[in-house]
């Protein structure tokens, strides 16, 4: 889809800084493409379709009223921070957080999750630090672990490296499955706060930080602590804000941020407006977009910028909405969109 920003940003511009860092988002599209292409060749009877493939769907046997929604992610390159500081136990949260959050935009809620633990040499103290770190969350969300796996393969990793990777399942009712043609001009878009980078844009934070720095006072604390910064999860935020307004459609702001993750789950006769200036940009995100020099576009595709979760709902509702959760913000609304429209604009604060 396209998308459309109001005006770069002052001072040197770059464009490509992600590409250089070694990640090429439209290559990771370009797959996703295929993917899909490939997927349509046959589905399973049961298989219903996902709002914006944050997580499948799967008709429950014997309850047709009842879906099961599943979905698989990773941390990214956080590991190697954590493996660098020697941190295991966050991004156990991490994993699972994310995860939850993947399957809530699809209104589900957590039964069961797994995990997947590979690394390069085993060290037993660093793997149960890390699936603390999982059942903890788990815990929280009154979701079972079942098990997990865990690979010693060192002629991939190195010694000290490690990836983590889980999978959950939750259930929803079919009726509560959010419909997006319910979703129309004049909307309201709540924004439910980001506290860091969660788990996207690590590749080029670690670029634009070195390790050297990461014990370097920033703010109040660390960078270590900013990049090491927990992914929340928003499911009880998200739960509270359903109390009080019609929740029609929900978005998980990880990699694309807004440009891409938004626009997954609205219908094609409609586009969202942002206003950067209804919601603060964490000084953390501010830092690495000043440090690289980032556009605009790369800004609000590489990094959250203080958006982790978002929320469309009538405007008559939003300002209790607003209300229901801590941090919740208006931070836009929803147009019409006519012929070649891009499906986002981001209107940036003034400077």
């Amino acid at each position: 889809m396209r998308t459309s920003l109001a005006r770069p940003c002052d001072g040197p511009i770059v464009t490509d800084a992600y590409t250089r860092a070694g990640v090429d988002i439209e290559a990771g599209n370009e797959a996703v493409r295929r993917y899909q292409s490939i997927a349509a060749r046959w589905r399973h009877p049961s298989q219903l379709d996902a709002l914006g493939g944050f997580g499948g769907l799967f008709r429950m046997p014997g309850d047709p009223d009842t879906a099961l929604a599943a979905s698989t992610d990773g941390v990214g390159t956080k590991v190697v921070i954590a493996a660098q500081l020697r941190r295991y136990e966050s991004v156990g949260a991490d994993l699972v957080n994310h995860c939850v959050n993947d399957i809530l935009v699809v209104n589900a809620d957590p039964l069961f999750f797994l995990d997947y633990l590979a690394v390069g040499k085993l060290d037993p103290d660093a793997a149960a630090q890390i699936v603390a770190g999982v059942q903890d969350a788990c815990r929280k969300h009154n979701c079972a672990l079942l098990g997990g796996e865990t690979a010693e393969m060192p002629d991939v990793y190195g010694a000290e490296q490690f990836d983590l990777a889980g999978t959950i399942v939750g259930s929803v009712r079919v009726a509560d499955i959010p419909k997006p043609e319910n979703v129309t001009a004049g909307d309201a878009i709540i924004g439910l706060p980001a506290v860091g980078l969660h788990t996207n844009g690590y590749t080029l934070a670690r670029k634009l930080i070195g390790s050297d720095e990461f014990g370097h006072a920033f703010g109040d604390s660390t960078f270590a602590e900013a990049l090491l910064a927990e992914h929340p999860s928003y499911h009880d935020a998200v739960r509270a804000v359903q109390d009080v307004a019609h929740v029609k459609v929900m978005a998980h702001i990880t990699g694309g941020g807004l440009l891409e993750n938004v626009p997954r789950t609205l219908p094609p006769n409609v586009k969202a407006i942002f206003e950067q200036s209804r919601w603060p940009v964490p000084p953390f995100i501010a830092e690495l977009c000043r440090r690289g020099n980032l556009d605009v576009n790369e800004r609000y595709r590489i990094f959250n910028m203080g958006l982790g979760f978002t929320m469309v709902v009538p405007l008559l509702e939003a300002e209790r909405a607003k209300a229901a959760a801590d941090g919740a913000r208006i931070v836009g609304w929803i147009e019409e969109r006519r012929g070649g429209d891009p499906a986002v604009t981001i209107h940036p604060a003034r400077q």
